[in-house]
């Protein structure tokens, strides 16, 4: 950890250290990184399809208890991250080992990056056909401009976050109301007896599985709060009042036209350049935060601090944008269901140790065995267990596997 200490004092964005106490900020900093983290695009096109799937009680009721777990995991990653200071990466440090740390950041950092990628291509392809504009330029132009706002890291979330979170919310209410004028009602919204309907337990999915990935990166943000209290409630108010909120604005617009896709609703709607700014915000704000993850994953394999690893993130996913958009979205999306299990076994390892979080002179071990197996036991029954609620399963799991492990582990020592 002496490693740690000594880059504490030029490295601005802390990823190879514990935020101090005067880099933290106060509720509406932290609130706004975070809303405009979940304020993204594919979270309203999740809601259309629930709008077109579900009735409008079993709409409220999988959105309410999808949004409600999120909030919870995602509030206890939150308190984590503010109480110890330390980036996800860090944290894996204690839980995972200092050299076992390197399979999360790798797969967070990579799994990141190819979101950076494919964001950047969901926004130049339709604008691109839509304007006529050519779409390499577009790619190029917003990667730079998505690459160098995540540079200048948390202060430039926080003010992206102040102006893109009240445009999305105020076009998203425009939206809403328009579609629900086109049914004459909000009791008409939503078929009672939908053309294709969804389970119970495969809209929780749905809920639950578009953000629980992004959301354990959760500490990265979190880290930088004056109080638990205001890193629990900004992530509490993002993940289940900003999600549900992307859900409604999704949801409604398609239930009433039939397209799940938000940028083809406001299409719909005649929004053109409102559906340009909304999608172009939206998809800003996430990629933002998820670049800046990738940077800090980065960091902690390369001991490098997390700026120079932003640009090469964002080079590489710029460059890269429509072939990861074209081949490579499932493997992400794969990738992305072994991410939850890294968040599960840092929740119960700070737990169940939180003494040596507390002790600057603590070592960590150089590989923890049993954080691993529960991770990759996580990953497979989330993956090929076709049964249940997916993401949750795959939480249960790693979180079961890895407390009898980390318990027989502390016997031994003892």
């Amino acid at each position: 950890m002496s490693e740690l200490v000594k880059k504490k004092t030029t490295d601005t964005e802390h990823s190879l250290s514990a935020v101090d106490s005067g880099s933290r900020q106060g509720f509406w900093s932290v609130l706004v990184v975070m809303v405009g983290f979940t304020f993204f695009s594919p979270s309203m096109t999740a809601g259309g399809n629930l709008g077109m799937g579900l009735n409008l009680r079993d709409f409220f009721l999988a959105m309410l208890l999808g949004n409600a777990f999120l909030g919870i995991y995602t509030g206890a990653l939150a308190y984590i991250g503010q109480n110890t200071g330390l980036t996800l990466d860090l944290l894996a440090r204690y839980s995972f080992g200092e050299k076992g740390s390197y399979l999360s950041s790798v797969l967070i950092s990579f799994t990141q990056i190819g979101w950076f990628g494919v964001g950047v291509a969901m926004f130049a392809l339709p604008v691109g056909a839509l304007l006529g504009i050519n779409t390499t330029l577009l790619i190029i132009v917003m990667g730079a401009l998505m690459t160098a706002t995540a540079y200048y890291g948390i202060k430039a979330l926080a003010i992206l976050g102040s102006i893109a979170v009240p445009l999305i919310a105020a076009l998203g209410i425009y939206s809403v109301n328009y579609g629900i004028n086109m049914v004459n009602g909000f009791e008409n919204v939503f078929a009672e007896v939908p053309a294709a309907p969804l389970t119970m337990a495969a809209a929780l999915s749905i809920v639950i599985g578009s953000f629980v990935s992004g959301g354990t990166a959760t500490p990265n943000f979190t880290r930088f709060s004056k109080t638990s209290n205001i890193a629990v409630w900004a992530t509490v108010i993002a993940f289940f009042v900003g999600n549900s909120i992307m859900f409604v604005f999704g949801a409604v617009g398609g239930a009433v036209t039939g397209a799940p896709d938000i940028f083809d609703i406001l299409i719909k709607q005649g929004l053109m350049l409102p559906a340009i700014i909304v999608l172009g915000l939206n998809i800003w704000t996430t990629n933002n935060n998820a670049l800046y993850t990738a940077g800090l994953g980065l960091a902690n394999i390369t001991k490098i601090q997390s700026k120079p690893m932003v640009i090469i993130g964002g080079a590489i996913g710029t460059i890269a944008a429509l072939w990861l958009y074209n081949n490579f979205v499932s493997y992400l999306s794969l990738l992305g269901g072994m991410i939850p299990p890294v968040g599960a076994v840092i929740i119960i390892h700070y737990f169940m140790n939180k003494k040596n979080y507390e002790d600057s002179s603590y070592k960590p071990i150089s590989v923890n065995v049993g954080a691993i197996a529960a991770v990759a036991l996580g990953a497979l029954v989330g993956v090929f267990l076709k049964w249940g609620i997916a993401p949750v399963n795959s939480l249960v799991v790693s979180a079961v596997v890895f407390i009898v492990a980390e318990t027989v582990r502390k016997r031994k020592e003892a």
